[in-house]
């Protein structure tokens, strides 16, 4: 019984630190599941004693999962028709990623900020920020240049970052994009 109440003091003790780990892999929507499946699985490992370093196990197992939900995410994106990618489905990722962490002020005004960007230039953007898409994969799927990729990600992250600095500092933000980010873009 010690055993079992060090594995799960180490779960306590590492938990928050596993969702900051955890978050930076996957969207938020999904980070609570995936640190609670952690401890499904060290709750699963038939001899806890093998376990020497209970911290690390929890890490790497989370990493692991996370992973694992990334490859299946980029499974169901290559798996369906390429028609499939349109922008209806990348807003519906963003009001969904939205809706689960409402109370953040600012991941919402980021979401209403990524959702205000042109379509090519939103698609890329979630491709890349959201899935983890490298520019090489996004380009080969859209059919368009690697430099255009790259353009399309700098402009997203300038305007997203942007319009939250305007949101945040209670400045209203100009409905016409073109003045959101200035002309230079």
């Amino acid at each position: 019984m010690p055993l079992d109440s060090t594995i799960h003091d180490a779960y306590m003790a590492a938990r928050n630190g596993l969702s900051r780990m955890v978050s930076r892999l996957v969207p938020p929507k999904e980070v609570e599941d995936i640190v609670q499946e952690t401890y499904v699985r060290l709750c699963q490992v038939e001899q806890p004693r093998s376990i020497s370093e209970p911290r690390s196990f929890l890490y790497r197992t989370a990493k692991n999962l996370a992973l694992d939900h990334l490859k299946r995410a980029e499974t169901r994106l290559t798996d369906s028709p390429e028609d499939s990618l349109d922008s209806m489905m990348l807003e519906q990722t963003v009001d969904n990623t939205l809706q689960s962490v409402v109370s953040d002020q600012e991941f919402g005004h980021f979401c209403e900020a990524v959702r205000q960007l042109p379509v090519v230039c939103r698609k890329v953007f979630v491709l890349k920020k959201v899935y983890g898409y490298s520019q090489k994969e996004i380009a080969k799927m859209m059919n368009i240049s690697e430099s255009t990729i790259e353009k399309h990600i700098a402009q997203g992250m300038k305007r997203s970052m942007l319009y939250v600095m305007q949101k945040e500092q209670g400045a209203p933000v100009p409905a016409d994009k073109a003045s959101v980010t200035g002309k230079s873009l």
